[in-house]
């Protein structure tokens, strides 16, 4: 009996749990929100409390009536206690008996409830089982917002220019969307592109600022009094196009579907990007000075390179570098751009 009355207890919960807050069924079948009570499940789970109850019920009504009856033949309180136990037993016995009679399939309830949490719709049919798991679990297509820092620096191949002396510390920022398409359902490999926009600047130390001469040529140039802020800022339209590789188990959907969660796990990705400038920004500060002009500071029009990304779920670090010169036309000539960084998606 007790065991009954703990079951009952147990879906009256699941029932309340459903009208009430929307509740996760207590199966481990939680999402990130809270888990809803398929309606087929609430039905039944419902038809099967008024049943218990009404059982309790009618049998409660009987044994209060023999109750009464042996009330009447005014036992001592002794054999009074021990003639209701033996009642409140045999009652006991047959609500345990008529509840078991219902036949409650607590396990096909529990397939119709995980079946609802994994698809969102009740399933009448295997062959609609499996048109939904296929549909739901299709290769990943998805578009993600991103973020992203890296610390820069200027490589060069042959010996350091006044710019390579005088360069402070450098950033580059960026954020956009990126787009991943899984190759299949299960594969490991998968495209990636987007777009995104980055800003890159050079922060220059020891007073020094980019100028230009009378051809337009820039070089550094020297203030004769203490600079608190100089720096070049360019942005770009970035658009990456590579393949990523995911090392996350192959899982098992059922009805013999499999899948890989591609957008979760551990993975590593390479690319090329390219690049096209927006503008560049020369910022300078300092003791009588104060400016922020907009033009063409030689900075390359065009930029182009190769990233490796390794990724946790939304976490990445990467290191990217570029093919061709921070500047052009032999301005502080063989700087080149790398960057260390981290980004998140979303």
């Amino acid at each position: 009996m007790i065991k009954k009355i703990i079951m009952l207890g147990l879906v009256c919960l699941l029932s309340a749990s459903a009208y009430s807050q929307r509740k996760s069924l207590g199966l481990n079948l939680q999402s990130k929100e809270d888990t809803e009570v398929s309606p087929i499940v609430k039905e039944k789970v419902d038809e099967y409390a008024r049943k218990i109850d009404a059982i309790i019920q009618e049998e409660k009504k009987l044994m209060e009536a023999e109750l009464l009856t042996l009330q009447a033949k005014n036992l001592d309180k002794a054999e009074f206690d021990k003639q209701k136990a033996i009642v409140a037993d045999r009652f006991s016995e047959k609500i345990d008996q008529r509840i078991e009679e219902l036949g409650f399939d607590l396990d096909t309830v529990i397939q119709k409830q995980v079946r609802y949490s994994l698809l969102n719709s009740d399933v009448t049919s295997n062959e609609e089982l499996k048109e939904k798991l296929l549909k739901k679990f299709r290769p990943t297509k998805s578009l993600d917002g991103y973020i992203s820092y890296g610390i820069m620096n200027l490589t060069n191949s042959k010996a350091d220019n006044s710019l390579d002396k005088n360069l402070g510390y450098a950033g580059n920022f960026e954020f956009g969307f990126k787009f991943n398409y899984q190759f299949s359902r299960t594969s490991p490999w998968g495209l990636i592109s987007g777009i995104g926009f980055s800003w890159r600047t050079l922060n220059i130390d020891n007073n020094m600022f980019i100028a230009k001469d009378a051809n337009a040529d820039v070089y550094l140039a020297n203030f004769d009094k203490n600079l608190s802020k100089s720096k070049l800022r360019t942005g770009y339209i970035m658009v990456p196009l590579g393949v990523q590789y995911n090392f996350s188990r192959i899982k098992n959907a059922g009805m013999d579907i499999q899948y890989r969660d591609y957008n979760k796990g551990f993975k590593v990705g390479a690319n090329v990007y390219g690049g096209v400038k927006m503008s560049t920004n020369n910022i300078i500060k300092g003791d009588g000075i104060s400016q922020r002009e907009r033009g063409n500071y030689q900075v390359s029009p065009f930029i182009y390179g190769g990233q490796l990304t390794v990724s946790y779920n939304d976490f990445s670090i990467f290191v990217k570098k570029d093919f061709g010169n921070f500047f052009k036309d032999g301005n502080f000539e063989n700087d080149k751009a790398l960057v260390f960084g981290v980004g998140l998606w979303w």
